[in-house]
């Protein structure tokens, strides 16, 4: 299986990572640089060196309760990123969900969009239809600002398929080619913990014909509520989600820990090899 990705091709016979690179004043992971560009390159080149086999970098936080971010804050952050990163040796993506972004952010480089409205937003789909970009289209009940609100599913699985399932059909219909599309069930994003556990327990129910599922557990709230862990300190329960996830058949793991969730991967597929 094969993802096309700007001008990579990317082979998803081993599981991919996806070092995080928030440039955010607010992340909830504790790991947001606040638009300072200069750690930032620092940190994705650290990444790329730990193993990373492509960076997800964001400019507006997605956490719960968020306060959008304007379109020129957000390009006022990101930009000077995409540029210093250009011929870095790895695929871009860029974690937006506003056309104007998407647009710039491509012409710097960027190589695969990570969409947490799934390409919903009027104009969304229209910026990425004529490129050759990577999508990732994720599920979310609701918005950044109201999304943890009581979130209630009669099955969370399969309504998050449902949703998955339209918005496959409907870019591919745009004239977006399949090995363009990553899916993401998107944990925490409108969730409670049960649904996130339901997701996580079933992940292997997850992909749509064929197409590779990303999983983003990393110190996330979830990890929290089960073992206690203030955010930064849940290394081991975000690489056990990981391993988890993959066993269940995710292709790509959007991660923050680059190098401790490829040393996990190592153990098994050695394991898996034998």
């Amino acid at each position: 299986m094969l993802l096309r990705c700007g001008d990579f091709q990317l082979t998803l016979a081993r599981p991919l990572v996806m070092g995080i690179v928030n440039l955010t004043p607010d992340s909830f992971s504790g790991d947001g640089l606040a638009g300072d560009a200069a750690r930032a390159i620092v940190r994705a080149h650290r990444q790329i060196e730990e193993g990373a086999d492509l960076l997800d970098i964001g400019a507006e936080s997605s956490r719960p309760g968020a306060i959008p971010t304007t379109v020129e804050e957000e390009l006022s952050r990101l930009l000077p990123v995409l540029d210093a990163l250009d011929g870095c040796g790895v695929p871009i993506s860029v974690d937006t969900y506003k056309p104007e972004v998407m647009r710039a952010a491509l012409l710097h480089g960027a190589s695969m969009i990570n969409d947490i409205y799934a390409l919903r937003r009027p104009g969304a789909l229209a910026a990425v239809v004529d490129s050759n970009c990577a999508i990732c289209l994720m599920h979310m009940r609701g918005e950044p600002l109201t999304m943890q609100e009581s979130p209630v599913y009669t099955d969370v699985v399969a309504e998050v398929l449902n949703f998955l399932h339209s918005r496959v059909t409907q870019v591919r219909t745009a004239g977006i080619a399949s090995d363009r599309l990553v899916l993401d069930p998107g944990f925490c994003f409108g969730k409670t913990l049960q649904h996130n556990l339901e997701l996580l327990r079933r992940f292997a129910e997850l992909p749509l014909a064929g197409l590779p599922v990303l999983a983003g557990i990393s110190r996330k709230s979830m990890l929290g509520a089960i073992t206690a862990r203030a955010v930064g300190d849940r290394l081991a329960a975000s690489v056990a989600a990981a391993l988890l996830a993959v066993q269940r058949g995710a292709r790509l793991l959007r991660v923050h820990d680059v190098a401790q969730t490829r040393d996990a991967l190592a153990i098994w597929q050695a394991v898996e090899d034998q």
